[in-house]
């Protein structure tokens, strides 16, 4: 799980990242470099906690594999207790950034008017000093271990209160020392986000020449069921939202890879607390196979089963439509996804869908989808074997595909460019929090990639080739 705030943008704070090695769960702070004479930079270094289960060299004996689940199953709940305590202090954390903006205008507002000045106005700075100060203690206590962030901070809230500590007269001199060390403090907390963040082209746009990186992953927590064996589904929002609903986010899971039902959340926040849902389960007849269902359009697109077709389901209208795609076959699917035959995708450039024929021997062909009609616009052939493609995801009219590098690490290898034909081979590696996922999409609203991770949310920042 990783927690990520902006100043204005997203409601979740300070960008904590979450990395988790590859047998047991682990949790990696990824610190900030040292800001000393008030500069912050960020490092790409950091400490680990880290569990790890190690098997015997011998044959494993049979009488420990109990042993061994319940071990397993004591990781992950621990895993468990940790993230929301991180939610719980980065929430905090939000709260108390903004309560920093608010204490430097008190601060000026003492400045002005020092004739107002009473003994509480400082007490409750320093009550406020001290609460900055228990929360990056538990942070520490949380994580196990210190960085140059959190000790750097610690240090700084500590200096400040001993410069309120040492106010003695109401004189203008002392009064701007506390609003100029307020506003060093915001400064640094806010550029401290933007070092983490990924500069990015405008949204909406393509002036760009492709994909040239993608960011480490945010693992936001396990599924609104709280069940790790809901291995299949995937969340995201919606990809072209309709007006008073920009901030939808969605979620579909189950343990085997059926389609049942779907969890609408008003907002990011929502979705993390699991609250004020609205519950969509598929009625006989409509139910779904496969993972890579997509929200478009206030619309959820999936694969309908028996008979096999694409469909889709209006949530404003509850009107169901289906369209049989004739070309698709039902031999060949991705290699972590089981009977995903029909693989939804939407880009700046619209909605599309992708699949393999037989006629193309098993190569995924790429489908422009008419919104309109629910019909196929146009089709192109890559040279992507499915079966050998972990899975496929639509960025500007272009489709990138993934294959497997090691239990912990993706790799977009190949991608196609509609527009041009252009057939690309690549190396971008994309960090897996676990090894299998079954549902990756592109939001050309946030410029972000969504994973279901082995029943995990998971999410990317893209970062473009702006040559």
């Amino acid at each position: 799980m990783a927690i990520k705030q902006t100043t204005s943008r997203d409601t979740m704070p300070l960008n904590l990242l979450l990395l988790f090695p590859m047998l047991s769960p682990a949790l990696a702070w990824l610190p900030v470099e040292d800001w000393e004479s008030g500069n912050v930079t960020t490092s790409g270094g950091g400490l680990e906690c880290v569990c790890s289960v190690f098997l015997p060299d011998s044959t494993f004996p049979a009488d420990r594999v109990q042993h061994m689940q319940q071990v397993t199953t004591d990781l992950r709940l621990e895993v468990e207790i940790q993230m929301n305590k991180l939610v719980h202090y980065g929430g905090r954390l939000d709260i108390y950034l903004a309560e920093l903006s608010d204490l430097t205008v008190r601060v000026a507002m003492l400045e002005s008017s020092p004739d107002s000045y009473i003994k509480l106005d400082f007490e409750l700075l320093r009550i406020e000093l001290r609460e900055f100060e228990a929360l990056v203690s538990q942070l520490k206590d949380s994580l196990n271990s210190s960085s140059p962030i959190l000790d750097s901070l610690y240090s700084e809230i500590h200096n400040m209160t001993l410069t309120v500590n040492q106010l003695e007269t109401l004189d203008k001199n002392n009064l701007e020392v506390i609003r100029i060390e307020f506003a060093k403090l915001q400064r640094k907390l806010e550029e401290c986000l933007k070092e983490q963040e990924f500069i990015r082209p405008d949204i909406g746009n393509c002036n760009h020449t492709g994909i040239m990186s993608i960011s480490k992953p945010t693992v936001i927590q396990i599924n609104a069921h709280l069940n790790p064996g809901y291995l299949y589904g995937g969340w995201g929002k919606d990809s072209k939202p309709v007006r008073g609903y920009e901030s939808m986010h969605w979620y579909g899971a189950y343990s085997r890879p059926s389609v049942y039902e779907f969890y609408l959340y008003s907002n990011y926040d929502k979705l993390i607390q699991r609250s004020s849902f609205t519950h969509h389960g598929l009625p006989q007849g409509y139910e779904g196979t496969g993972n890579n269902y997509i929200v478009h359009g206030n619309t959820i697109y999936y694969q309908a089963a028996n008979p096999f077709r694409m469909s889709k389901l209006n949530l404003t209208s509850s009107v169901y439509s289906h369209r049989h795609v004739t070309k698709a076959s039902e031999r060949f699917t991705y290699t972590y996804s089981p009977n995903q035959y029909l693989d939804f995708s939407a880009d700046e450039k619209g909605l599309w869908v992708m699949y393999a024929t037989e006629e193309a021997k098993g190569k995924i062909v790429i489908a422009k989808i008419d919104e309109k009609s629910f019909g196929i616009e146009d089709e192109w052939t890559t040279s992507a074997f499915k079966p050998l493609v972990g899975n496929a995801f639509m960025v500007c009219g272009v489709m990138y595909a993934t294959r497997a590098g090691d239990l912990k690490t993706e790799e977009i290898y190949y991608s196609y460019d509609t527009k041009t034909g252009e057939e690309k081979y690549m190396s971008i590696p994309l960090q897996k929090f676990q090894e299998r996922f079954v549902n990756l999409h592109y939001n050309p609203t946030d410029q972000r990639l969504y994973m279901y991770n082995d029943g995990y949310y998971v999410s990317y920042n893209v970062r473009f080739n702006r040559e």
